[in-house]
This record gives structure tokens, C-alpha cells and sequence, in this order.
């Protein structure tokens, strides 16, 4: 496959200092694209998107695009598949991937901000993704930053798997993002002091789930350094979270937002409508 032109969906002006988006465009990008997957998820993860599968992906109305920096390297990669969902058109937004020293610098965001103005263009105005709640970072750029909103939690969606990403499960939420909405304000989630905050007990014993309208489920800021220091503690969170979501979740609570913080972030769960959508 040779280099294409530059095309008009090129959009720079999304991307941070010193990188461009666009679209994949030769084999060897898309040779770096399995690379930047491996270097993600680990050399022997097998759930790699071979290139074939890249190229009929964006052939068939899918968006496979990364950011390159001045050097031209690829530096982020995100890649999604177009269809229905629920018998509407919507596209699934299945990986997104940034080098650790492209991170902290706008790359990820850009990247969808990308992939949202590319899907716009064809008439796809819902994109759907998946992403961790016990990473923070994701949850303040999911639905801060971008403006998605939680559409459902699946514990252990993606089942066994053999990266070292997933040693914790693989609980995700998937998230439903408007593509035609006005765009977020980027501020978090205000939580009322009188609103319950729920954290793990490090005392043994069954939790105790307040009866409230509203609460708040922590998550550390970090859990990557938390399982770097302590498997066992990372674990506990995530058995504490998964069991704090499929009690409030099944009560009838919605994930409503996300306020970060310096020891904690807080995903605020209220029967409560939000504002948006009280509207």
C-alpha cells in the first residue's frame, strides 16, 4: 500500500505542540500500529488487530488514525469499528493507545477529537468505548474532558487475558458519547459534604452500603502504582468497587460524574437526574 496525499480530514489544529493526527496511510505505519499495541499491552498479548483486520476496518467506514510526531514516528494510535448498535448507527471506538512519553501532553484527547470530527463527517453521531473505573485518569478525560456518559457497567467484559494490564480483570464501563452535543465544560463533579464516601474497609468484614440517594465510590488516583507496590491491595479495590457498582447500579443508581482529587477520585452515583438531563 503506498503513502497517500495528505487528505482535507487532516485536522492539526486538534493536535498538542510537536504532533500530528491523521489518518493510518502505508504498511509500515500500520506495521507500527501491531508494534504500538505489543508495547501497550505486551509482547505476548494475543488479542493484537492484525493489520488486515486495521485495513478493512477503515475501508468498511471505521477510523484508524494515530499522532506522529515531528520525527514522524507514531506516538498514539486509536482505532474503531463502524455499525449498529440497538439498530442505529454507532461507532465502537475499540483502542486507544499512547506511548508513555506522548502521555500528559493532550495525545489521547486530540486523538478522539479526531476520531469524532472523521465520524461526524460520515454521519456517525454516538460513538461507544470501554474503559476501566479504576483508572482515574480515564474517568476524567471520558467524562470531564470529552463528555461521555456512563452507559452500563460489565464486570470482567473481556474475560481471561494474557496482558499484564489485565492481571486485575477486566471490569470496564462502557461509555456513550454524543458526537453532535454541545461540548463539556471539563469541570468535575462537585460532591456535597454530606454526601456518604465510599472507600474499602481495612478492617475484614462484609461492607455496609449506605441507603442514600446519592454517594460516592473512591478509586486511588494511581492504581498502577498501587499494584506496582501491593497486587493484593490493587485486588481489594477492585473487588470493592465491583461490589459497590452491581449494588448501586442494581438499585437503580447512575454514574453521574467524576470529581478527581489528590487521595481519591469519586464517581458520583445518584438516582438524581443530572442537569443535562433534566433539560
Amino acid at each position: 500500500m503506498k503513502p497517500a496525499p495528505p487528505r482535507a480530514n487532516d485536522v492539526p489544529d486538534t493536535a498538542p505542540a510537536a504532533f500530528r493526527i491523521r489518518d493510518i496511510r502505508s504498511d509500515e505505519e500500520l506495521d507500527a500500529c501491531v508494534e504500538i499495541q505489543k508495547d501497550t499491552w505486551g509482547r505476548s498479548f494475543s488479542d493484537i488487530v492484525p493489520p488486515s483486520m486495521l485495513q478493512i476496518s477503515a475501508k468498511m467506514g471505521g477510523v484508524v488514525a494515530g499522532a506522529f510526531d515531528e520525527r514522524d514516528r507514531l506516538m498514539g494510535l486509536v482505532y474503531g469499528i463502524t455499525g449498529l448498535r440497538g439498530g442505529s448507527l454507532a461507532h465502537w471506538s475499540h483502542m486507544l493507545a499512547v506511548r508513555p512519553e506522548a502521555r500528559n501532553r493532550g495525545v489521547g484527547r486530540a486523538l478522539k477529537l479526531y476520531q469524532k470530527e472523521r465520524l461526524l463527517t460520515a454521519g456517525v453521531n454516538v460513538m461507544y468505548w470501554t474503559f476501566d473505573p479504576l483508572v482515574s485518569r480515564n474517568a476524567h478525560l471520558n467524562l470531564n474532558r470529552l463528555g461521555a456518559r456512563v452507559d452500563e457497567y460489565v464486570p470482567d467484559m473481556y474475560g481471561q487475558s494474557d496482558s499484564e494490564l489485565h492481571r486485575l480483570g477486566t471490569d470496564r464501563f462502557i461509555v456513550r458519547w454524543a458526537l453532535d452535543a454541545d461540548p463539556p465544560s471539563g469541570a468535575p463533579a462537585s460532591l456535597d459534604s454530606k454526601v456518604p464516601r465510599l472507600l474499602p474497609n481495612p478492617e475484614p468484614g462484609d461492607a455496609a452500603w449506605p441507603d442514600a440517594d446519592t454517594v460516592a465510590l473512591g478509586v486511588p488516583p494511581d492504581i498502577e502504582a498501587v499494584e506496582a507496590e501491593s497486587f493484593q491491595a490493587a485486588l481489594a479495590w477492585r473487588t470493592y468497587t465491583r461490589s459497590a457498582l452491581l449494588h448501586y447500579l442494581g438499585r437503580g443508581h447512575r454514574v453521574t460524574g467524576f470529581a478527581p482529587g489528590g487521595d481519591h477520585g469519586f464517581y458520583v452515583l445518584s438516582t438524581r437526574p443530572t442537569s443535562e438531563e433534566s433539560t
